[in-house]
């Protein structure tokens, strides 16, 4: 992900004061790996059982085609690419489509559950603002817009994925926080081990412990927070009916 095209977070107090190590280091504060993928997972939702409309005419090639299903639903090879599309939006690249049909699935599994629990949607104005932050990272309006013309996305389009992935992420922010306990020897433990040899490297000077140890517990539980949800979907997928489509030859 570039720089700090964070986008879909809660609001944190500490953001404006946390640590850049805290992102080099690969332990944003605010995200953990269960967001960094579902960071991945910004596409429209899993088609109901029929193709939708947002598949784009392309001459000479086929419109659209199943990829997967996953109990009664199905997943779309137009929803691949426009996955696909919005992670080089954010990224600047994209994954294989194995990778992003599973994430589509794993996404199903998310929105299902947070569904049937009745989460709340995010209000507009969290939609809004991270719609500005996503612009915000091009160098004018100008920019955003023929990047996002050269990846076949709309402004809607892009609206969508980051409601959908703000609500994803509270949802398993939600879900799996309340079970998770950071002991006092863990965060002393990742500040001497882990933050106070990095900035080492950098010939930077570390802050006191007291000044980022709510920092650090964030990561860590980000940590387990990513633990939980992977182990969660390995085990959801498991009990699900799910049928990957194999292209054919002319596909």
């Amino acid at each position: 992900m570039p720089g700090d095209a964070h986008v879909g977070l809660p609001d944190n107090p500490d953001e404006a004061t946390s640590l850049p190590i805290f992102r080099e280091f690969g332990d944003d504060i605010l995200m953990s790996k269960a967001i960094l993928i579902f960071l991945s997972l910004f596409s429209v939702a899993v088609a109901p059982r029929a193709p939708g409309g947002s598949a784009r005419q392309q001459p000479g090639r086929v419109v659209d085609r199943i990829v997967a299903r996953v109990e009664d639903d199905i997943i779309l090879q137009s929803q691949v690419r426009q996955l696909g599309a919005f992670q080089k939006l954010v990224d600047g690249s994209s994954e294989s489509d194995d990778k992003l049909v599973n994430e589509l699935i794993e996404q199903w599994i998310v929105q299902t559950e947070a569904s049937a629990a009745h989460f709340p949607q995010p209000a507009k104005s969290e939609v809004d603002r991270e719609m500005a932050r996503l612009s915000g990272q091009f160098a004018d309006t100008a920019k955003y817009q023929a990047r996002l013309n050269e990846l076949g996305l709309s402004a809607t389009d892009v609206r969508e994925m980051l409601a959908r992935q703000i609500y994803v992420e509270r949802y398993l922010d939600s879900k799996f926080r309340p079970t998770v306990q950071v002991a006092q020897a863990d965060i002393d433990a990742y500040y001497k081990v882990q933050l106070v040899p990095e900035l080492a490297k950098k010939n930077e000077p570390p802050p006191a412990r007291a000044a980022v140890q709510e920092q650090i517990r964030e990561v860590l539980v980000q940590r387990q927070i990513s633990d939980l949800t992977m182990k969660w979907l390995d085990d959801t997928k498991s009990r699900l009916r799910i049928e990957i489509e194999k292209p054919g030859p002319s596909q």
